[in-house]
């Protein structure tokens, strides 16, 4: 067989057939708070232009194909639920892709889940809000334990003993996914439990 009777059936088994040129590529490497020309507005309008360098750079790191990638591992891999480990013992400890917690890790760090709270001032709870709608770009899921553990602050302080002893875990921006008793933690997140 000839090189291009050899070209011609590899091409036909491997369904070579054009260059697609007429539709979009992924969106990546690219900075989400920089490009958002209304967001941008709303945070120097509502009190937060204080921000601004915080935001872009918040922007670009999670506009990355790298961190992108991370909310569609986390999105693939669905959490599992282990009643028992491997003798029997009962835990109930639900098991996250390592994507998750990576996407944890950098809201808490962020203070997506307590910033205005530890950080109060004008606009705190603007750039928080840009910061969360730009990370959910990336993954909605996670959101849930980070907006929980940011409602539960104001109930808390209803309570002022009860927030004196959880506030400084609530709001403090270490991620701890570990399965251990609160007292080894430097952080925590919260849950509602709903019925």
């Amino acid at each position: 067989m000839n090189h291009a009777a050899a070209s011609a059936t590899t091409n036909r088994f491997l369904a070579d057939t054009h260059e697609v040129t007429n539709v979009s590529r992924e969106l990546q490497d690219y900075n989400l708070y920089a490009q958002d020309l209304p967001l941008r507005e709303a945070v120097t309008r509502e009190g937060a232009a204080w921000a601004d360098a915080r935001l872009r750079q918040f922007g670009a790191h999670v506009g990355t194909a790298d961190y992108l990638e991370l909310g569609t591992l986390a999105n693939r891999f669905q959490p599992e639920l282990e009643t028992h480990d491997r003798f029997g013992n009962r835990i109930d400890l639900v098991r996250f892709h390592p994507a998750y917690h990576a996407l944890m890790k950098t809201a808490i760090e962020n203070g997506l889940h307590g910033s205005p709270w530890s950080e109060p001032g004008p606009g705190a709870h603007v750039a928080r809000a840009a910061k969360c709608y730009l990370h959910s770009q990336v993954e909605a899921g996670h959101g849930c334990p980070v907006t929980m553990t940011f409602a539960v602050v104001p109930a808390l302080r209803m309570q002022p003993e009860l927030a004196a002893q959880w506030e400084p875990l609530i709001t403090a921006r270490t991620y701890d996914p570990r399965n251990v008793p609160v007292a080894a933690k430097k952080g925590i997140t919260v849950g509602m439990a709903m019925t």
